[in-house]
């Protein structure tokens, strides 16, 4: 299934995350068995060190490089305009690429306050044609006020944490205001509180699914892009088979129920220059 962002350009929704695959053997395999199920869309970063291993992988496949859909992002000691330029670059050589599908500021690093030239960087690289989609992670509301006031190009993608605890509402009404589509990083949450929650667990024996397969597909009827990472074989499997089965509404309801408005990670407003 796929989403036509706010440039005309189709992204997949159901997308594998690549976060901590280790480069080499790991985010190989892990890559290769979501294109042989039926993924087409990969998210990488450049601080993730495994961009080389995802190019391997794209390779091996044989899948027509029209067919896919690779994002990667450019990190926080990479910020400024010239520095993105040259992170693109090192980013493109290690996929073994062409060009990028969508290209992302990682964080908006408001205390460094380079945010803007190096969205300005993407405009330019979107101008000469070398990506195909811009936009940003873990902007909050006044982060994409600047860029939206201050730069030429709309965002097509803002990827956030976000999952059932931390649905992002203000910033979901706020994005889908602007046409900028959420993207979930992080959206089953890692480790077993929300997995187990006794909500979920009764939807799961309502509809004969796992946790993660209810999760991701109240993330796909809010019209958000997800990405759920896993280098398991069999997850990455039962993650993709999300498009057999549809929540109600009143199953939707109970899940929106669940939010508690905490993040479970870094607030962007506080994230230092080194850190993931």
């Amino acid at each position: 299934m796929d989403v036509l962002l706010n440039n005309g350009v189709k992204m997949p929704q159901l997308g594998l995350g690549v976060y901590k695959a280790e480069e080499g053997t790991e985010v190989i395999r892990a890559v290769k068995k979501a294109l042989e199920v039926g993924y087409r869309s990969i998210d990488t970063a450049a601080v993730y060190k495994n961009e080389a291993g995802v190019g391997q992988a794209i390779k091996e496949s044989g899948l027509p490089r029209e067919e896919l859909f690779i994002t990667t992002k450019v990190w926080n000691s990479d910020q400024g305009y010239e520095q993105t330029l040259q992170a693109f670059e090192t980013s493109l050589n290690k996929l073994q690429l062409d060009y990028i599908d969508l290209y992302l500021i990682h964080w908006p690093m408001p205390k460094s306050d380079k945010y803007i030239e190096t969205y300005r960087a993407l405009e330019k690289l979107y101008e000469d044609g070398r990506i195909r989609a811009i936009g940003i992670s873990n902007f909050k509301i006044p982060h994409l006020e600047r860029v939206l006031k201050e730069c030429s190009i709309k965002p097509a993608v803002n990827q956030v944490e976000c999952h059932p605890f931390f649905s992002q509402n203000e910033l979901k009404s706020f994005c889908r205001e602007h046409d900028i589509f959420i993207e979930a990083w992080s959206p089953i949450m890692r480790g077993g509180e929300l997995l187990n929650h006794p909500v979920i667990q009764s939807l799961c024996e309502k509809h004969k699914k796992s946790p993660a397969q209810i999760i991701i597909r109240w993330h796909i009827q809010n019209d958000v892009i997800v990405i759920p990472k896993s280098v398991t074989p069999s997850r990455i499997e039962e993650n993709f088979n999300v498009f057999d089965f549809s929540l109600d509404d009143e199953d939707l309801a109970h899940i929106d129920e669940l939010d508690k408005n905490e993040r479970q990670y870094r607030d962007p407003d506080e994230m230092h220059l080194t850190e993931i």
